[in-house]
């Protein structure tokens, strides 16, 4: 946590923010016992005279120097504001929270006085309590804080609601933990960093209000004063003496900005963890993983080449590692599938080759190029990052698992489409947007210029899976890397997909790298199938050898996990014992020897390598299986014999 602040504090906006707030406080803890006696002199053969050398803003209507009353309304002006936002805070603790403390009616009651306190302005609600609490400091500080109280009890309703609902507060609830337990315990730190955020910021906006209102004469009260009871004995005469109304006002702003800025880097320092302390753990604990390079010598006309990939994250024990050492090849034209189980690292993957990752995740490659280019090590640093984007935004396309999230929901489909082209290729808005057009007309999507006008939540689940296709196909992609690219899509719509990118692969000849936990989607139009587990590549084969010659157990076992026509309907569906590793707790040895019903001694102590197992078929175990029977036949026999997914494979459709 120190190391996390200090690399934030060494940003720019960091250290802006702290250097800033610093020197407030200062200022107002200082001020009124330097100047209090300069600041209160009164002088009255100099009444309301402007700037000079001995009164640099001037003076006010008794002959006081204006500039040490500013420096010395510090103090009031800071201190009443951060006393308001603490009312606020726990006035909004309370409120948020009473839904778990008192129950379900009680805190439905107490959920509908803070829904409609929040429906009105926060200084319409300022101004009502002022006139309940009365004129002055006291009653100025108990508006601006129970003003703000109902937006802060909106958030922690929010936050306690998203929490209460979790497993683990349900576990505490049935030991027999008490409420109030409970919510200092199991609810309170799990919420703990947005509110120190927003409490935080909070603080500019009180002061503020706080101004605000001595502004109007409903603040501070003489002879006491503070920023906006100078300012508004200022107004009078802004138009002869402008500087004595504005110094104030500067006064609030800087004081502001301050806490917002501090607001910020208090998000920062919270929500990014630190990458510098964290890579030397992560470059030893990478280096004492084991090699997985592929035997195969790498194809030169290769479109990708990865070798050795690791993708790493700083954990609470340490750094978790869900890719390691991953390599494989994809040439011009080949349609490669990585299957497996959720968190096997098939997405990170390929994020990874995007260069998606940012930190605190760190990337580390022997090699990681594309079309020749390096992305990772001394000969990228060697071209410039625009060239790299350029390189990726033209000739790389990367197909989401969700198009409806990753399409922005304000702008139009069309508009998103060209947004590419005009970036990376200079082309004018009516010529990026002739090309968006074409491109969805490309991926078949019926009247593109209607559609292309459109936005997102217009399109159905199929056609926005077309539409983030053609955003692909705006350029000249070598690569299309689509991940889950048919989840949540009925059979048909599957199936109109999956023909898409074969089309697009045969007539332009791009290479694809088809991401799924189908293996049935995966065996339909691939050449070749990666089967990864537990962050690694466990087997590497063709995919016409996927259902008869599948030599690791675990592919094995995926195949006999998927039902077919001859599944005996009374007996249970086959599945595979146990649970994926915890990418934070990898085992010594094999990560699968743990569900493995052929693993032995030597699987638990040693992980085994990739290595060659005949012609273009490599196996990472220490007791690779025969020939698959039973019940492959059959789902070979479903998948793979009709002759609508031999002709998806061959090209011919």
């Amino acid at each position: 946590m120190r190391a996390r602040w200090i690399a934030v504090l060494r940003t720019p906006v960091g250290l802006g923010a702290g250097v800033l707030l610093l020197a407030v406080l200062l200022l107002a803890l200082f001020a009124p016992i330097i100047w209090s006696q300069q600041a209160s002199a009164i002088d009255t053969e100099h009444l309301l005279e402007g700037s000079s050398a001995a009164h640099w803003l001037g003076t006010d209507n008794l002959g006081r120097d204006i500039l040490y009353r500013v420096l010395v309304a510090s103090r009031t002006s800071i201190m009443l504001a951060l006393a308001a936002i603490s009312i606020a805070v726990v006035t909004g603790l309370a409120l948020g929270c009473a839904p778990v403390l008192l129950g379900r009616r009680a805190g439905r009651l107490t959920t509908a006085v803070v829904n409609i306190a929040v429906a009105f302005p926060g200084l319409l609600l300022a101004l009502f309590f002022a006139v309940i609490f009365g004129v002055g400091a006291k009653g100025a500080v108990l508006a601006i804080g129970f003003a703000g109280a109902p937006a802060f009890a909106r958030l922690t309703q929010t936050l306690v609601a998203g929490i209460a609902e979790r497993d683990f507060v349900a576990a505490a609830r049935i030991a027999g933990v008490g409420r109030f337990r409970m919510l200092l315990r199991h609810i309170l730190p799990n919420i703990a960093e947005p509110l120190v955020v927003n409490a935080t910021i909070g603080a500019g906006g009180a002061l503020l209000a706080f101004a605000g209102l001595s502004f109007l004469g409903l603040g501070v009260q003489p002879p006491a004063y503070d920023w906006g009871r100078l300012m508004g004995e200022s107004l009078n005469s802004i138009y002869v003496h402008p500087a004595a109304a504005l110094a104030p006002g500067v006064a609030v702003v800087i004081a502001g900005l301050a806490f917002n800025l501090f607001g910020e880097a208090v998000a920062k320092g919270f929500g990014v963890p630190v990458l510098k302390s964290f890579a030397p753990v992560v470059k030893g604990a990478l280096e004492r993983l084991p090699e997985t390079r592929p035997a195969a010598a790498v194809d030169d006309d290769a479109v990708l080449v990865v070798e050795d990939l690791h993708v790493s994250f700083p954990g609470v024990a340490g750094p978790v590692t869900p890719v390691r050492g991953i390599s494989f090849s994809i040439s011009r034209g080949e349609i490669v599938g990585v299957v497996g189980e959720s968190g096997s690292g098939k997405s990170l993957t390929a994020l990874a080759v995007a260069q998606l990752i940012e930190p605190p995740g760190e990337v580390r490659a022997a090699e990681l190029s594309f079309l020749g280019a390096p992305l990772l090590g001394r000969l990228a640093v060697r071209s410039t990052a625009a060239a790299r984007r350029r390189l990726l935004g033209t000739s790389f396309a990367m197909v989401f698992q969700d198009p409806m999230t990753s399409f922005n929901p304000t702008k139009r489909i069309g508009t998103q489409l060209a947004e590419g082209a005009r970036e990376h290729q200079g082309l004018t808005r009516r010529n990026a947007m002739a090309r968006a057009v074409d491109r969805l007309r490309a991926v078949r999507i019926p009247e593109a210029e209607r559609r292309a006008r459109q936005y997102p939540h217009e399109f159905s689940g199929g056609m926005r899976q077309r539409a983030m296709i053609g955003m692909g196909l705006m350029g000249a992609p070598a690569l299309i890397v689509a991940d889950e690219p048919t989840t949540a899509l009925d059979v048909t719509v599957q199936q109109q997909v999956l023909q898409l990118l074969e089309t697009i692969r045969v007539e332009d000849d791009v290479a694809v790298l088809l991401i799924s936990h189908d293996i049935t989607v995966v065996a339909q139009v691939c050449a070749r199938v990666l089967v990864m587990y537990a962050g690694r590549i466990v087997e590497d084969l063709p995919a016409a050898e996927l259902a008869t010659g599948a030599r690791h157990p675990y592919t094995r076992a995926l195949l006999d996990a998927v039902p077919d026509l001859e599944t005996p309907l009374d007996e249970p569906l086959a599945v595979i014992p146990g649970r994926p590793v915890d990418p934070s707790a990898f085992p010594a040895g094999c990560a699968f020897a743990a569900r493995c019903e052929f693993a032995q001694d030597r699987c638990r102590v040693e992980d085994p390598a990739l290595v060659s197992h005949g012609p273009a078929h490599q196996v990472a175990c220490w007791h690779p299986q025969g020939t698959a029977a039973t019940s492959a036949g059959a789902w070979q026999a479903r998948y793979l014999g009709s002759e609508s997914i031999k002709s998806i494979r061959t090209g011919q459709r």
